[in-house]
């Protein structure tokens, strides 16, 4: 009773700050079996605010999902906010965007995005201070405008050249009608300008679908595409390549993120770990809904993080400032 309560609170407090739900929403929640106490969580938290919610539950025998249930479609009819709390399946990546496409035609919609939550992180990760949060993502968005270039490096070995001009940053701590964000939150990120990365990333937290790294993967860029793999584990290596080989596009960078969430623990699953302080992340693949911009239309987008960055951000002034150094921020 006492874990239910706790998740009740945090469901509560989440959909308050993000998105300011009230007794005129109506909800829906896509969940399966495995975040069913997740998604009742919400669903009492919504229903105690006032709002009206629905509830469609995938169906094991129906996973993986390659394509959208007509009956999950036709329930978006009428809705404002959409909650996906699912367990995540790696060959579900391309349902999963389908989805995320087909929800976020319709402008009126808020959608909480949240493949692969779990209990631990609603009571460490979303049960956070939103608002402390949110500060420090506005101030590091605040002293990337403008930017052009960012230089990124880490002990570890990575060297990268970034090309952002032109791309903006945004923060992932609150969502409005026609955009998504995820929960755990914490995060500012941007789209990339798709050739302008060149250099080595060294990533040694972790890698979306696949988890925690036990050694660490280099991944040679030029140009913003991947050139190639290293890796004393093989197998991994293997596996890397053969996960980006999907399309043209699933090998061109589409994501810098930096994390902000101080409840964010690395635990070899994406959604948090992303979040996490003194952490920041590339993805590779899809990225032509973020509002900053972006034009990777690939099936997939696929997280890699990696510990510790220092970032050097140019400007067109030919200034340049430090925003992180060895994780910490500067500012």
């Amino acid at each position: 009773m006492e874990t239910q309560n706790k998740l009740l609170s945090a469901a509560s407090g989440s959909l308050e700050y993000l998105f300011n739900l009230n007794q005129n929403d109506n909800t829906l929640i896509l969940t399966d079996s495995y975040s069913l106490p997740i998604a009742n969580a919400f669903k009492l938290a919504a229903a105690e605010k006032g709002g009206r919610v629905e509830l469609y539950e995938i169906k094991n025998s129906d996973r993986p999902l390659n394509e959208i249930p007509t009956k999950l479609e036709d329930l978006l009819a009428g809705k404002s906010i959409v909650l996906n709390i699912i367990k995540a399946f790696p060959e579900e990546i391309s349902f999963r965007i389908k989805w995320i496409f087909k929800v976020e035609e319709n402008k009126k919609i808020k959608m909480g995005h949240m493949p692969g939550i779990t209990e631990d992180m609603m009571l460490r990760s979303v049960n956070v201070d939103f608002f402390t949060m949110k500060s420090t993502a506005d101030l590091l968005i605040s002293e990337l405008k403008g930017a052009e270039l960012l230089h990124i490096t880490t002990g570890a070995g990575t060297d990268l050249m970034l090309g952002d001009k032109n791309r903006i940053f945004t923060g992932d701590i609150g969502v409005i009608a026609g955009e998504m964000c995820n929960l755990p939150c914490g995060e500012i990120y941007c789209a990339p300008v798709e050739t302008k990365a060149s250099g080595v990333v060294v990533f040694d937290a972790s890698i979306g679908d696949i988890g925690l790294l036990k050694q660490s993967l280099k991944v040679f860029l030029h140009k913003g595409r991947i050139t190639k793999f290293e890796c004393e584990d093989e197998k991994l290596a293997n596996m890397v390549e053969q996960l980006s080989s999907v399309d043209e596009e699933a090998r061109v960078i589409g994501e810098l993120g930096i994390g902000v969430n101080p409840g964010a623990r690395i635990t070899g699953n994406m959604l948090e770990d992303e979040k996490a302080l003194g952490t920041a992340h590339i993805a590779f693949g899809n990225n032509a809904d973020f509002p900053g911009g972006g034009n990777n239309h690939s099936q997939i987008h696929r997280d890699f993080l990696f510990y510790a960055p220092t970032i050097e951000v140019s400007f067109a002034d030919g200034t340049k400032k430090f925003l992180i150094r060895n994780g910490e921020f500067c500012s």
